[in-house]
């Protein structure tokens, strides 16, 4: 008979991005532990930070993730640690998303789930954890910007309010580890936009008019952010089904354009998902009907779907 299998990936930042060594040492605390596959790492010495992915079942994510934040606590003195991306700990967000089908039978739940015992275990290393997303304790903390407004220093402000006490660990912010947001969420695409000008003005105003919170696109999150000398829109796709990344990025185009400047090149940060590799083809391909059977390797993957099957029962 089949095993249940319940996969999720874990797409933890945290607030390093400089020192390689540093970032080994946390990146390889990860990987020692059985069970966990890593899958990506993407590192930003302006932002200040690093995006470490990794896969598994429940139980490894849990072990792996509260030795990720022991290990960022070490690590990174967040009292002297600076970078243009706002942050609120050295382990600064730890997001599960659930790997379904054909991967696995993980829900948004099964996350949540995760989160909270994950958020527990990490709260008792003595390091504030505030739940997000699916895994919100309530609904004025499920927007992870709404949690990290301000950033370490903000967060230190109002700490003492009842309505934003740590749901897990001292109710004080430690200066060098500060706290970490535990949360669950469906797929989210990381994804940035260089202009060809290095007035970050330029940039802050596309974000304005691209992202939700402004009027912009559904489930963009948007910041106007200069790294490396040029104008950058970072962005955050949170619903791919309402807004993709052609959607997205032809807004930005559109934006800039308006304001005398184009679209330079794009970055991916961390992984996204083939449907979104597949709508993004579509679109600029002018194939509607692509589909993954289409593609070699998704040919591959049906191809020995039973084989699969077959090692699981």
């Amino acid at each position: 008979m089949r095993r249940e299998r319940k996969l999720f990936e874990a797409v933890p930042n945290f607030s390093e991005g400089r020192d390689a060594q540093k970032i080994s040492r946390i990146a390889d605390s990860v990987r020692a532990v059985p069970g966990i596959s890593v899958l990506n790492l993407h590192s930003d010495p302006d932002h200040n930070r690093s995006v470490l992915t990794f896969a598994g079942e429940q139980e490894p994510l849990l072990r792996a993730s509260v030795v990720l934040a022991r290990t960022c606590a070490a690590e990174i003195d967040l009292d002297s640690q600076r970078g243009v991306h706002p942050r609120m700990g050295a382990l600064d967000v730890l997001p599960f998303v659930p790997l379904g089908s054909p991967l696995s039978e993980a829900t948004l739940e099964d996350a949540a789930r995760l989160a909270r015992a994950t958020g527990e275990a990490i709260g008792s290393l003595g390091i504030p954890v505030y739940l997000y997303g699916a895994a919100a304790s309530a609904p004025h903390r499920a927007n992870l910007a709404d949690v990290r407004q301000g950033g370490y220093e903000g967060l230190s402000a109002r700490i003492s309010d009842p309505m934003w006490r740590p749901d897990f660990g001292p109710e004080k912010l430690p200066a060098s580890s500060g706290a970490v947001a535990v949360g669950a969420r469906p797929f989210l695409v990381a994804f940035n936009a260089y202009l060809d000008t290095d007035d970050v003005e330029v940039a802050r105003a596309v974000a304005g008019e691209v992202r939700e919170r402004d009027g912009g696109l559904p489930g963009v999150k948007a910041l106007g952010l200069e790294v490396g000398g040029r104008a950058q829109v970072s962005m955050n796709l949170t619903d791919l089904g309402r807004t993709s990344v052609p959607g997205a990025l032809e807004a930005v185009r559109r934006s800039a354009r308006k304001r005398g400047a184009r679209v330079e090149q794009t970055e991916l940060v961390g992984l996204l998902p083939m449907t979104a590799i597949l709508e993004a083809a579509r679109y600029y391909l002018a194939l509607p009907e692509l589909a993954p059977e289409d593609i070699v390797e998704g040919a591959l993957w049906e191809s020995t779907a039973d084989d699969r099957l077959e090692e699981d029962r």
